[in-house]
């Protein structure tokens, strides 16, 4: 079993010692694949992929975007994008699209061969969109502009990504990120299936904000909250100060706190000189 993410987070007794996350996949598919590269074939040309990237910018987190994989796979079997569509129930779309084995069996190879790799000298997070943010992926695949997620629906939503994360339980995460989309407050209370399947597994859950929450979490719900400083204000997790902005603008970074790291998120075109000098700014 892989050391959960809590304990590396800044304030923990485990010592703390993630201090830089980054998301880099846009910016790193497209310098190391090309500008229509796919790494998700399977698990030997994503690790191919990985070990560079992983190379190239040697983050504190390791990090593999299973939304990534699943938006993928829909691209290389449109007649299943056709399926999504089929009833009307809100939650429909997105039962569809993750209820596939195939998508499953590459994520968990994927995620094995990584851990391998890594040999837990960095903890692997699997990071994908938020029950909510993927029930509104799911819903325009399905050609189902403007819909309004209701509360139900996203309760579903969680059940059928919970589901997923039971097909990869006996894998070494160290914990989970999850994306939210837009500006629309979030009530983590509707994820309660994804937290508990969580809990049960032990793994760490992070998520990262959009806006601030209607309710700040419990701390066993979640241990990380990722965003801007007023959408993270009161949490009594630790807490990633997303200086994206801050950082590829050349602007001041901020001081970081007891419980704080820095968050940045690599722009897909950047070039390769700039990125490394800006992480250098960051780290130092």
């Amino acid at each position: 079993m892989s050391q959960s993410l809590a304990d590396l987070l800044p304030g923990s007794p485990g010592g703390g010692r993630i201090r830089v996350w980054l998301k880099s996949s846009a910016y790193t598919k497209r310098l190391l694949l090309g500008e229509a590269g796919d790494p998700w074939g399977g698990a030997a040309q994503y690790l191919a992929y990985f070990s560079q990237a992983h190379g190239l910018l040697r983050p504190d987190v390791a990090v593999v975007e299973a939304g990534e994989l699943y938006d993928s796979w829909l691209a290389r079997h449109p007649e299943h994008q056709r399926e999504l569509g089929a009833k009307r129930r809100l939650s429909y779309p997105l039962r569809k699209w993750l209820e596939h084995t195939e998508p499953r069996e590459v994520l968990a190879e994927v995620l094995e061969a990584v851990a391998a790799h890594l040999r837990g000298q960095v903890p692997l997070v699997l990071a994908m969109p938020s029950p909510r943010a993927w029930l509104q992926r799911a819903s325009v695949l399905a050609g189902r502009d403007g819909v309004e997620l209701d509360p139900d629906g996203i309760e579903d939503a969680a059940m059928y990504v919970a589901d997923v994360l039971r097909s990869v339980s006996q894998l070494p995460v160290a914990g989970l990120l999850f994306e939210e989309e837009g500006d629309g407050a979030v009530e983590v209370e509707r994820y309660r299936p994804l937290l508990n399947v969580a809990r049960h597994y032990r793994w760490s859950v992070a998520l990262r904000l959009g806006a601030p929450l209607l309710e700040l979490p419990a701390a066993e719900d979640i241990q990380a909250l990722i965003g801007s400083a007023k959408a993270t204000e009161g949490a009594s997790c630790a807490t990633g100060v997303d200086v994206s902005e801050r950082l590829w603008s050349g602007q001041a970074l901020p001081t970081l706190g007891e419980r704080q790291f820095h968050f940045a998120e690599i722009p897909r075109n950047h070039q390769p000189e700039q990125v490394l000098e800006s992480l250098a700014r960051l780290r130092a």
